[in-house]
């Protein structure tokens, strides 16, 4: 199905607009837990303008009560804090609270303080939440794993008796963080640590901790609060994606890049699993990324030197493919004047298109 088909073009018909949503969020049987709508292309103003009309619409008339975007989730949690319960500033969670630059974009800015309206009346269980769902990873590389391996650790520690490990086992084995960011790793693998016996110890760690997260969740859960357990358990899930994606950087296989795209897109997926149970009880959530991040169809990226480019499977095809299945949907944003909405959809692998008019 096509969201031309009925109707939806968005423009200058907000209520056409909305009623065409209307009707296509009527014939999704079942409902959606997750509904994606990707941009073709980041920077773009008018598909932020688009995210935020629709989702205003999501909440007041869909019940929905959060939306997750591609930007970090533990920087992320800035930004909700500041939406949720006012601490922080407009300016400074914007600064902090967004990866890859996105904070300085009109359409977030505006998101986050709408959000922040919204909220202010409203009790804590109506409010709507903010996510990040993406890793912590630049097209410069990944981070040091010191930050979210020693967090999520730490929260362990503080609330159980016995815990894998101690402080001083992390700190030996992290070393020295500048080894972890060497901005000449993208290009050469031999200037990786992923590869060596400590990272290689740091891998075994961190999945250690992860899953003292599964088997103890109801003791954590009762000492602590949902929020304060999902922040932590997210901690842990992303030092270990932070770790296998420096382990993939020490690669010299010719997959070396197709599977940092993938291992990227696999956290991400992680992330929305945890989400949308996270808000099960709550309502749907809206996702918000490039197109190639939630398609069902395998991402393509062209790059020199590779004429059939790299190929990977998005967080959307992923999340498509788990026990979430059918409750994920996916809108592909696009401009006008190019391929019509049913090749779009199907060269996606979308559930529906929305073509946006070009500025000018």
């Amino acid at each position: 199905m096509s969201v031309r088909d009925i109707g939806l073009h968005f423009g200058d018909d907000p209520a056409g607009f909305a009623s065409a949503l209307d009707r296509l969020l009527d014939g999704f049987r079942p409902a959606p837990a997750l509904l994606g709508l990707g941009e073709p292309t980041h920077g773009a103003a008018e598909f932020p303008r688009l995210r935020n009309e629709m989702f205003r619409h999501l909440v007041h008339h869909h019940g929905y009560r959060s939306i997750a975007v591609e930007s970090d989730l533990l920087a992320g949690t800035a930004v909700d804090d500041y939406v949720t319960d006012g601490i922080g500033d407009l300016d400074g969670v914007l600064a902090t609270g967004f990866t890859h630059g996105f904070g300085a974009l009109s359409g977030n800015r505006g998101l986050v303080a709408w959000l922040r309206e919204h909220n202010a009346d409203r009790d804590p269980g109506e409010r709507v939440r903010f996510y990040g769902f993406d890793g912590p990873f630049e097209i410069t590389g990944a981070p040091s794993p010191r930050a979210a391996l020693s967090a999520a650790h730490a929260y362990l520690a503080e609330h159980l008796p016995r815990v894998p490990y101690d402080a001083g086992d992390l700190d030996s084995l992290l070393g020295d963080d500048g080894a972890w960011v060497d901005p000449e790793v993208m290009t050469d693998p031999a200037k990786s640590v992923g590869a060596t016996e400590a990272a290689r110890a740091l891998r075994l760690l961190a999945d250690d901790v992860l899953a003292v997260y599964a088997y103890e969740a109801p003791a954590l859960l009762r000492a602590t609060s949902d929020v304060a357990y999902f922040r932590a358990h997210a901690h842990a899930r992303t030092a270990r994606g932070i770790l296998r994606y420096h382990a993939a950087l020490a690669s010299t296989s010719p997959e070396r890049l197709p599977a940092l795209l993938g291992l990227r897109d696999s956290l991400m997926a992680e992330h929305l699993r945890t989400i949308a149970a996270a808000e099960a009880r709550r309502g749907p959530c809206l996702v918000f990324a490039h197109n190639g991040h939630l398609q069902r169809a395998r991402s393509r990226m062209p790059w020199h030197g590779v004429p059939e480019g790299l190929h990977w499977w998005s967080a959307g095809a992923l999340t498509a493919a788990s026990d979430l299945g059918d409750r994920f949907a996916f809108i592909a944003a696009a401009h006008t004047g190019g391929d019509g909405p049913r090749e779009l959809a199907e060269s996606h692998g979308a559930d529906a298109v929305a073509l946006v008019s070009a500025p000018g």
